[in-house]
């Protein structure tokens, strides 16, 4: 059984209240009539443990020794996000014979649920960002932004031509009889 990914226009509302719930982006655009485009957002409060992250989100994620999730339920995971530490010059001290003190840590890890769901866009700005590979082509490639830059990573690719059928294998061969089989060559 596939996931089921809330149809929402945010994370938080992909957890409090969907539109609905599809497993492929055709199916999500039939329910809510319109546009919609794969997303993963983080939503709710920083943890600074895993095991206080699980407590809090114990109905959403798997999680050791508790009830289990659905198949189709399992679209929220937990993730580690690294944040910056506040830093600042760092004092000598002069102590059994070493200059400076022990580094601090910089990196200070939290936990944060991801949703994956189905966010629905407007029509006119479903197809407003072009692929990366025909927007290098063009003339002003060079002085694009950063947020037009993540825009374009963030969306799905998109097929130059439709998918042609599978060719057959090295080692198989159609019978000039009967073209419309398929058979082993040894």
């Amino acid at each position: 059984m596939s996931v089921l990914y809330p149809i929402a226009p945010s994370a938080d509302a992909a957890l409090k209240a969907p539109l609905g719930r599809a497993a492929r982006e055709r199916e999500a655009g039939e329910l809510v009539h319109g546009h919609v485009r794969f997303a993963r957002d983080l939503t709710g409060a920083s943890f600074e443990t895993r095991e206080a992250a699980s407590a809090a989100w114990a109905g959403r994620i798997d999680v050791d020794g508790g009830p289990a999730i659905a198949p189709e339920d399992r679209y929220c995971d937990l993730v580690e996000i690294a944040t910056a530490a506040p830093a600042g010059q760092a004092e000598p001290v002069y102590e059994a014979g070493h200059r400076w003190p022990k580094p601090r840590r910089l990196l200070k890890t939290t936990w944060r649920l991801s949703v994956s769901y189905w966010q629905v866009v407007e029509a006119s700005t479903a197809q407003s960002v072009p692929q990366a590979r025909q927007a290098r082509r063009t003339e002003g490639a060079e002085g694009l932004d950063a947020a037009a830059l993540r825009a374009m990573a963030q969306q799905p690719l998109a097929p130059v031509k439709p998918q042609q059928p599978l060719d057959i294998g090295l080692f198989e061969i159609r019978p000039p009889d009967a073209p419309h089989l398929i058979m082993p060559d040894e």
